[in-house]
Parts: structure tokens; sequence; C-alpha cells
């Protein structure tokens, strides 16, 4: 039978994504499936971050922050169309940690793992630096360190398109209903009603890996998941600098403010628990909890009126008993069913999702060789010059780029650059087409055909962030090309997306 794979991964997110990715290039015949969009729920719902975790180091989780630390810099070789070296300022006052505290911290966070790409911290006047003109006077003292931003979406669909050119079966909207195993094979069936088989499957759903578990596989041994809810707001821009801000707050959290799609801040983020993954929305405390941890900081404060978009997520945490939110770790365990050729991913975090899929597959397929971290994703796979790391070369290739076509606006080509990586000069060469308001024809059929983009939505919020910028018209243009009545919103602050719909992520 053809539909006979060797590995059947549930959950089309970053988890799911980088596991089918690793197995297909090992020469595993690989299914990926999510019940919703490729990268629909968690995993387009963080924080953009690729990052060891700095607070991290409070509860002593060295081994994690070091595993993240070394990936923060493997992740923005092999993908750097869509990351980059991001700066942070921690301003400090006499009430908050020590400052001795703090430099120890990150002098700490500096040497845990090598570092080719990203610079070391270092102690900064803001009467003098340029991040001081956004906050408050009083804060004289901060620290600046670094740290990686990445399009979380994104990541997720090189990672699927890489499943396909090797020879992988992506199938986002399609649920798994149930999976029968008989001792040689499992049977997988599928909302439709048809059915795939299998002689291993991973469940990586996300905050539905217990539900997967138990529901799906009929496995009852899985550990139990905490949901917690991370909020974020996006706001008129804080800053104009390039750095982003690392906010202390009394309760001992840290609120995270970064500079997102040029005229933008974003704001996050929150932490509390929920009992549904399905109902996950923003809630008005918690907006306002965000905002009163930035004013306490900036010159400007903002207020509701400030708020242009809102998106919240759920993190799937192992549940510890006496730890809170904050406590509660964000490594990864992987829990093999007994009996039967079945994982369960639980818990885990953006930055480590590579090392994550190279133990999953240490695992299913223990005499392979791991192969993924030196490998470019789909559009970050540039020619480099020699001592050029995925960064330069990437700069490098996109200046060019510019000159060739610069009958094309630089900000257009650095737009697609940002967004397609190479597959942007194929795109430029045979033209983009119709303008529809801020987005070109080319772009739809691209996303439609090579990134499984079905909707509007998944072009507006996932593939892109374009929502923040096209009006209602060019709104309506996009869903009407891809043959849906005129979204709801009319304008910027009515698109309040939750990021996690029923499915598996």
């Amino acid at each position: 039978m053809e539909n006979i794979f060797d590995l059947l991964v549930i959950g089309g997110g970053i988890n799911g994504a980088g596991i089918a990715r690793d197995a297909a290039g090992r020469g595993l015949k690989v299914a990926l499936l999510d019940a919703g969009d490729l990268g629909g729920a968690t995993s387009s719902a963080s924080t953009k971050l690729i990052h060891g975790g700095l607070r991290y180091l409070e509860f002593y989780a060295f081994g994690l922050v070091r595993k993240a630390l070394a990936e923060r810099e493997v992740l923005l070789d092999i993908a750097p169309h869509i990351s980059w070296p991001q700066s942070f300022v921690l301003p400090h006052s006499p009430e908050q940690r020590p400052e001795w505290m703090l430099r120890a911290g990150l002098w700490l966070y500096d040497h845990l793992a090598h570092r080719d790409v990203v610079p070391g911290s270092s102690r900064i006047d803001l009467r003098q630096d340029r991040a001081g003109r956004a906050l408050q006077p009083q804060f004289r003292t901060a620290f600046r360190y670094w740290d990686g931003w990445i399009d979380d979406a994104r990541l997720v669909i090189a990672n699927a398109q890489d499943v396909a050119a090797r020879g992988g079966t992506v199938l986002p909207r399609t649920r798994v209903v149930r999976a029968t195993y008989d001792g040689a094979l499992w049977t997988a069936t599928l909302g439709d009603g048809s059915e795939l088989f299998a002689r291993q499957i991973v469940n990586a759903a996300g905050p539905w890996a217990g539900e997967v578990a138990r529901t799906v596989l009929g496995r009852n041994d899985a550990p139990a998941l905490r949901l917690v809810q991370g909020s974020h707001i996006v706001t008129r821009r804080v800053h104009l600098g390039r750095d982003a801000f690392m906010f202390q707050q009394p309760d001992g959290r840290i609120v995270f403010v970064l500079p997102y799609e040029h005229d933008f801040s974003l704001i996050g983020t929150t932490e509390h628990s929920v009992d549904d993954a399905n109902a996950v929305a923003v809630t008005a405390d918690e907006a306002d909890y965000l905002l009163a941890a930035v004013n306490r900081y900036i010159a400007r404060p903002l207020t509701q009126a400030d708020i242009v978009h809102r998106y919240a997520g759920v993190r799937p945490l192992i549940l510890e008993a006496g730890k809170g939110e904050r406590e509660t770790s964000r490594d990864y365990t992987l829990v093999e069913h007994a009996g039967v050729p079945a994982l369960t991913v639980v818990g885990g975090k953006i930055t480590t999702y590579r090392v994550l899929a190279e133990a999953v597959l240490a695992k299913i397929a223990p005499k392979s060789k791991k192969w993924t971290a030196t490998a470019p994703l789909p559009g970050g796979a540039i020619t480099r010059l020699p001592g050029e790391n995925g960064q330069t070369a990437f700069k490098r290739w996109l200046g060019h780029l510019t000159q060739a076509y610069e009958n094309y606006d630089p900000k257009l080509i650095e737009r697609l650059g940002h967004t397609l990586g190479t597959a942007t000069e194929p795109l430029l060469a045979a033209g983009l087409g119709d303008n529809l308001g801020g987005v070109f024809e080319a772009e739809l059929q691209h996303f439609r055909d090579a990134e499984w983009a079905t909707t509007a939505d998944d072009v507006l919020w996932r593939r892109t962030k374009l929502g923040l910028h096209l009006d209602a018209a060019a709104k309506a243009r996009v869903a009407a090309w891809f043959g849906e009545a005129t979204p709801p919103d009319d304008g910027i602050e009515a698109a309040t997306h939750r990021f996690a719909v029923p499915g598996q992520d």
C-alpha cells in the first residue's frame, strides 16, 4: 500500500514540523498532519524570541539555558532570512535586583555557550545612550545584552517545506480521529473517514498532547499538563531605536517590549493557568497588566487607545507539584508509550525544537545520523563566502537582490526577502502581478501553492503579518482571492486573533 509511512507525526506546530523534517532527512517516509493550519496555535503565538532564557538562571536551570543558548546560534545561522540578533536593554533601579546580581547573571549568560553571531553584554549610561530617550529620567543605568528574534510561524512553514522537499507528506487541516495498532502497523483514521498506515507515531499536539494520547492513541500514561496562557499586545511604536527592552516587575516577572513590524511594539507576555486550550483569548486584566508594566518605565505612557492588535497562545508545560507558572520548567519530556511504537512530546520551547527533534529521532531511529544543525532551512540556503555565517551571507544576498531589481521598491524587496528568503528572486523575476493594496497576487499564489495557505487569515496573520498593515479594503481583496466573504473586521483594532484554534499543534 502506498499510504504506509515509517512515521506519522500528529501536530503541525514547531515540534511536529521539526521532528518530521529531521525524520525525512534521515530517509524515513513521513506524514505530518494537523487538524488546523500549520503553526496555527501555540507556534504562531510566541514572543518571537530564540533565547537562552535569562530569567531561568534565577531557578538554576543552567542545563536548559546552555542548551537554548547553543541553539540560538544554530537557528540564527540556518534561518537567517527570518531571524536576526536582537539587543535588549535591561534598566536598573535600586529597588530591583542588585546591580552586581544582574552583572553576574549576564556574565554567566554570555559564557554558558559558545557565541559566534551574538555579541556579549555591556553596562550602559541611559543619560548618554539612545535607549534612554524612551525611558523615564530616573532610570540612569542599564545593561544591554543580546538574544535572537525569529518569525515563529514562518519557522514552522520552513520546516514543513523541507519535509515536502524530502519526499514527505504534509496534510494540514486533517484531523486524526483514531489510531489503532495491530502489532505491526498503526491504522490512523482521519476526519474524512480515510486511513493512513504507519509503523510509528509521534504525538506532538502541544496543548492537546494529553487529549490525543488518550482519545486517539488510547494511552493514559502521558504526564499531566499545566496549560499556561501567554498574552501579547501590539501597540504604537514605543521606541524608534533597534533595541528591545526587558522590564522587571514588582511581582518578580519580566515583560518584553520588542520592535515589531517597523511601525509597532510587541509587548508580552503574561502567564496564567487555563483549563481549555480551545478557549484562549486576551483578557482585559492581562492587557491592563501589560500596559501598567510598560508604563512603569517609559516616558510617554501607553493607553488602551494605543493597542492595535492582541493575541494569546497556550504553552503546554509539565505539571510540577508545588510550582507556579514562572517556576515550571520549559524543558521537554519524551514519553514512550508502553507496548506500542508511539511517543508523546510534552513541553518544550521554540528555541530548542531542533534538539528536541534530534532526541526523538535518537529513540525511533537510533542508527540514523544527525544532520539539521548545519543544513539551512528553505529560504535560507545562500552561498556563503569564506568566513561568512548565515546572517552575514543573507545581508549580502539581500543587498545584491535590491541592486539587481532596482525597479522595485527596496522596502518591498526587504519585506519579501525577510519573508520568503531565496524564493523571493523567482517571484521578482516573473513579476508580482496585481497589487491588491499592499500584497501582490504572486505572493498569494506562492502562499497557496508552496505553503498550504487556504484562507486570508493564513496569509494576513501567519505567513505574514500584513494584517497589521493592510486596510480593510485590501483585506477584503485577499479574502475574495481565497473565495471567502469579506473579513468581519474593518480595521486593525478589530483584528483580535486568538491564534489557538481547535486542532493539534
